[in-house]
């Protein structure tokens, strides 16, 4: 299956863009719609380095390992294995890159390795990363 390729700009420059969309994930993430407790769900973080792990915290303290960091080049690009609610070995792959772009920052986000998904995944998140995009453009 085709890579589902996602395009914002923000108006920062891209080390505040990269700091938000990784360091600060929790701050702008939809977690009550797109995560594995919705409700229950009370932050999500990612941890800064190769094979760090990106991680949501629900109510009750319990964790969910939404996929691990596989290259970190702040502020250029963090690229990470993907599989929010199902085992490692479903996973996909996102990279992310931020790209000065005259008084801001391109965002473009490469979703990868469909594979190991069906088509109707893949449909899933081509509306859910516009969703999930637009709360992060919002967060800036």
């Amino acid at each position: 299956m085709e890579p589902l390729i996602k395009t914002v700009r923000v108006q920062v420059a891209p080390d505040r863009a990269f700091a938000l969309f990784t360091a600060r994930m929790g701050e702008w993430w939809p977690l009550a719609t797109h995560s594995v407790g919705a409700a229950d769900a009370t932050d999500v973080t990612l941890e800064g380095r190769v094979g760090g792990e990106i991680v949501e915290t629900l109510r009750d303290n319990t964790t969910s390992v939404w996929g691990t960091v596989t290259k970190w080049d702040p502020p250029a690009v963090v690229a990470f294995t993907w599989h929010p609610g199902r085992t490692a070995s479903e996973a996909t792959q996102v990279e992310v890159s931020f790209t000065a772009d005259g008084t801001g920052t391109r965002v473009e986000l490469v979703h990868t390795g469909w594979e190991a998904r069906d088509a109707a995944a893949r449909d899933n998140y081509d509306s859910g990363w516009d969703f999930v995009l637009g709360c992060f453009t919002s967060g800036v």
